[in-house]
């Protein structure tokens, strides 16, 4: 392998939503350096289970109560 190729892996915090921390190794930042989260599993719907906020009135909502009470005849 060739020296000076490949970034500095080093360890890093990692500060939760929550406040948690917790230590990993990175090439983010410098040794020691604390990330910060935004988003993180224990905050983001995606992962949660929570619900998206829409508007209703979407393409499917629109055909539905347009169509809606349209019954097929057999």
């Amino acid at each position: 392998m060739k020296a000076d190729t490949h970034p500095d892996y080093h360890m890093i915090k990692v500060q939760m939503t929550d406040g948690t921390v917790f230590e990993t190794r990175s090439t983010w930042g410098k040794e020691g350096d604390t990330l910060a989260l935004e988003i993180d599993p224990t905050s983001h719907p995606a992962w949660t289970g929570g619900t998206r906020v829409m508007s209703e009135g979407g393409r499917v909502a629109r055909f539905n109560q347009r169509f809606g009470g349209l019954k097929l005849k057999k």
